[in-house]
């Protein structure tokens, strides 16, 4: 057994695997070191002047002895064979009876952000650069693009750390994937009364980086300047390896049985933010234990039901107004307001009678 990907997602897997069979030979390849950490606890972190030591929860060596598993870290795999079922990496080649891929997925760049001039926060040894350069002078400021769940929390997180904060997006309003106007609008007043700056209806033109280490950031109705920019603009499958696999594969994530969580080459598995179901991106936390509950039970084989796919409860970690959203958010359906006071936003949305989705803000 081989695993690929040394974060979240691939040790649940391995533990999940580990509890239905205490002897299977399972090798873990990771590009990095394979600590291991919550990655949503990034978002939430530098205002709490947490080192990354400090978010590490069991170093991958401890782990990898605990759970008696072959650690091979700090080695990039080149290319998957599924026809001859070998792994080629800068450390040689592995041989598998099954595969799985927890692969995660790789910042977005649109192209009017230079991958050289922007902080991209999806890993633990990228906060500690950011950390190490916020910490160094305070009211800095900092630019981030994108409104989304973790453009939203960063920018919280920054700006009670002592720092100036400028929340760029192209929507309007913030979490406009997600949530109505009357609800983005309350999110969007909550920010503003924590001091950042939001800026909606704003598309980025260009970055210039400037000879004193700061930034002209040229939008389309106004330029500043600013110290550090954080890209919070979404995430997309890196597809050199499920396509030099012959993986059935989307910008989304690789194609998976949404039971099963086969690929298209059935000894090959994948979970966590690198897969795509029905066409659809996964990528929360909360699935992956039964996700990877549903890949071990097949790859032993033991009877199981199979993975079933729910949307996840999603809590913003924001201080200043607390959001939940829960259920299957349909953006063509209209939203009953059940509550609007001071304190508290209820909406839900309701199909033949029945409340499918509810989303709620309290102050």
């Amino acid at each position: 057994m081989v695993v690929i990907g040394g974060g979240t997602a691939g040790w649940t897997v391995i533990e999940a695997l580990r509890t239905l069979d205490k002897q299977l030979p399972v090798t873990l390849i990771t590009a990095d070191s394979g600590n291991r950490y919550m990655k949503p606890q990034l978002s939430v972190a530098i205002s709490q002047n947490k080192t990354p030591d400090q978010l590490i929860s069991q170093s991958a060596v401890s782990s990898a002895q605990q759970l008696h598993i072959g650690l091979i870290a700090h080695t990039f795999v080149t290319r998957i064979d599924t026809n001859k079922r070998q792994v080629r990496t800068t450390r040689g080649d592995f041989g598998y009876r099954h595969l799985i891929l927890a692969l995660g997925a790789a910042p977005a760049l649109p192209a009017s952000l230079p991958p050289d001039c922007v902080w991209r926060i999806n890993h633990v040894d990228m906060f500690a650069d950011l950390q190490a350069k916020l910490a160094a002078r305070a009211n800095q400021h900092i630019a981030i693009v994108g409104a989304g769940m973790i453009g939203v929390e960063l920018a919280e997180d920054i700006a009670k750390a002592g720092h100036h904060v400028t929340l760029i997006n192209r929507e309007a309003l913030p979490l406009a994937e997600i949530l109505p106007d009357i609800a983005g609008e309350r999110l969007k007043q909550a920010l503003e009364h924590t001091g950042i700056r939001y800026l909606g209806n704003t598309h980025l033109q260009k970055v210039s980086a400037l000879s004193n280490g700061q930034y002209r950031i040229q939008l389309n109705d106004e330029c500043f300047i600013a110290d550090e920019i954080v890209a919070s603009t979404g995430l997309t499958l890196n597809e050199r390896l499920p396509k030099r696999a012959g993986l059935d594969y989307s910008q989304q994530g690789i194609a998976v049985d949404e039971r099963t969580l086969q690929t298209s080459h059935p000894d090959v598995f994948a979970l966590g933010d690198c897969i795509a179901i029905g066409g659809q991106a996964c990528r929360f936390v909360a699935p992956l234990r039964e996700q990877a509950e549903a890949i071990a039970h097949r790859i032993v084989g033991l009877e199981h039901k199979g993975y079933i796919h729910s949307p996840p409860l999603i809590r913003l970690k924001t201080k200043s107004i607390n959001v939940s959203v829960t259920g299957k958010v349909d953006k063509a359906q209209p939203w009953q307001v059940c509550e609007d006071s001071a304190q508290r936003l209820l909406l839900i949305q309701k199909q033949q009678g029945k409340t499918t989705a509810k989303i709620e803000l309290k102050h």
